[in-house]
């Protein structure tokens, strides 16, 4: 069984009351991270932008233009939790097949991710390992920085989605398929 021993505020001076480490090392990797990320998000943007800057209306105004920036949201990286900010992109193109407007989604940091897809991966591993429900946010926020919004409610809903997902490959039909061995 994993245990988390925290170590107080005598032995990580200037952390936070959470439990997230402030040390220089640690803030240093973090804003890189977070400056590098966006970096990278404005070059997305901008060389998106450059690629339609010659569709223009019939006024004569570009159809896909900058709009300032989404608000902030935390996302979870190696580095640990780090906030950015993404730029906002006005696409007024519209589909001439569907009628639906054109919209940018950023490869890099799509509109819906929140943690890596790694983060995902191994939360099935630590539940089978034996962590508890309860223990996923402080497990996580000692590695992370942040409990990566993992209440012990939602490890319990995964939990139910995993368990649905086990019940549904035990019970799949294998008559039609031809094994060399087990």
């Amino acid at each position: 069984m994993l245990k988390i021993i925290d170590g107080g505020a005598e032995s990580n001076p200037g952390g936070a009351a959470t439990g997230e480490s402030r040390s220089p090392i640690d803030e240093i990797v973090r804003e890189g991270a977070r400056q590098m990320l966006e970096a990278a998000l404005r070059a997305e943007v901008a060389a998106y932008v450059e690629r339609f800057a010659s569709e223009v209306d019939e006024d004569g105004r570009k159809l896909v233009v900058r709009n300032g920036y989404h608000n902030e949201r935390q996302v979870l990286t190696a580095a640990g939790a780090v906030t950015v900010t993404v730029p906002r992109v006005n696409d007024r193109r519209v589909d001439p097949e569907s009628g639906e407007r054109q919209r940018f989604s950023s490869a890099i940091l799509p509109a819906w991710a929140r943690k890596p897809p790694q983060v995902s991966e191994v939360l099935p591993l630590l539940y089978l390992h034996g962590l508890s429900t309860g223990d996923f946010g402080p497990a996580l926020e000692q590695f992370l920085g942040s409990g990566a919004g993992l209440s012990a409610a939602s490890i319990t809903r995964l939990t139910g989605q995993w368990q649905d997902e086990s019940e549904a490959f035990a019970a799949r039909d294998l008559s039609g398929t031809d094994y060399v061995y087990l």
